[in-house]
């Protein structure tokens, strides 16, 4: 019999065996057991934090609009995010924090708004959003770009800007669209909001347009919820609160995008392996929550400081999102992207306001 089919061996083999399993079984049990502090969140948390704070100081006294100032301050402290001690923090503000701002707009959205809108400016408001969408989508096919570039870009443009955006990137993921493309996106989407909000209202003006003509334009047409009612007042009262009512209709129609967008990008750009049933869900909880309080809000009369509180912390988390998702993004990937990258946006852009105004010039009075 040879050496090593002994039965002294084999047992000492089998001992040996045996406790090498116990050992690996129970390292594994405790790595489990382990639970990380939650102290590792505090280092990511503090620079987008101080960033954020930086930028709403920016926006407060010089005019600047604040998503734009949070994202571009968040590019130029890139090189924090070389620190792995800053990841944590960084990816926990960028995924939750925008979940919970989008999440906390329901209080700014009854169905009796959208109700009180009327049907004619409804199905003006629908025909904007379609026209950015497939402007997008046609301007991301000609550019040699994916579809899902064109659904963030138009999506975003369509309905309320970088909430839009953040929400979308949600379920389209980040095997579809790269982080760079992604930051490239809020950056466009911000500064085209910020020149809508400075040419629109003279451009109403100019156009001798009624009330609730420069009301519907600027409310369909730019995308950040505060430039688009902060325009409409510029222009009168009665506009202010036309856009208002506008674009917040835009905004209750955010759920009912992201899930349709869901199911049409699984489809026409499936992940691999099957793994877009899981990445894309046909309804994301954030979506769900959102829906529940745009409900709660019309059932419910909420005390008065709530829905002015809600919409100052979303705006935080919003921010605060937006910052860090800049931070985590790689500069030289953002610069290779190309013009080719600006187009969906741009198309988006253009296709709203031409369709706005003429909706405004023949259909409203």
């Amino acid at each position: 019999m040879k050496r090593g089919s002994s039965p002294d061996f084999e047992a000492f083999a089998g001992d040996l065996f045996g406790e090498i399993m116990l050992a690996d079984t129970a390292a594994v049990a405790a790595a489990k057991a382990e639970k990380k502090p939650l102290s590792r969140f505090i280092p990511g948390l503090a620079i987008s934090a101080i960033a954020g704070a930086a930028a709403a100081w920016l926006s407060q006294n010089y005019g600047v609009p604040i998503i734009l100032a949070g994202l571009l301050l968040g590019l130029s402290l890139n090189f924090a995010s070389g620190d792995p001690r800053t990841h944590d923090g960084l990816d926990a503000v960028s995924r939750h924090g925008l979940r919970a701002g989008i999440v906390l707009l329901g209080f700014q959205v009854t169905v009796m708004q959208v109700v009180a809108m009327g049907l004619v400016p409804f199905l003006g408001l629908a025909l904007v959003m379609a026209s950015a969408l497939f402007a997008a989508l046609a301007a991301a096919r000609a550019t040699g770009q994916s579809p899902a570039i064109g659904l963030l870009g138009g999506g975003a443009t369509a309905i309320c800007g970088a909430s839009a955006a953040l929400a979308l990137y949600g379920v389209i993921g980040r095997e579809r669209i790269d982080q760079a493309q992604f930051t490239l996106t809020l950056v466009i989407l911000a500064a085209a909001s910020a020149i809508a909000l400075i040419a629109y209202p003279p451009l109403t003006q100019m156009l001798g347009f009624s009330d609730a003509q420069a009301g519907f334009l600027v409310g369909a047409s730019i995308h950040d919820v505060a430039q688009a009612i902060g325009a409409g007042f510029a222009v009168s009262d009665a506009a202010g609160a036309q856009a208002t009512v506008v674009k917040l209709t835009r905004v209750a129609l955010l759920a009912p995008l992201v899930t349709l967008a869901a199911l049409w990008i699984a489809r026409v750009q499936p992940l691999a392996s099957g793994a877009g049933r899981s990445k894309v869900p046909v309804l994301p909880g954030f979506i769900l929550a959102f829906l529940a309080l745009v409900v709660a809000n019309s059932l419910v009369t909420l005390p008065a400081p709530v829905a002015p509180a809600a919409l100052t912390l979303s705006k935080t988390l919003l921010l605060l999102a937006v910052t860090a998702t800049a931070m985590r993004t790689r500069t030289d990937l953002l610069l290779g992207l190309g013009w080719r990258s600006v187009m969906p946006v741009l198309a988006a852009t253009i296709a709203s306001l031409v369709v706005a105004l003429g909706f405004a010039e023949w259909v409203i009075r």
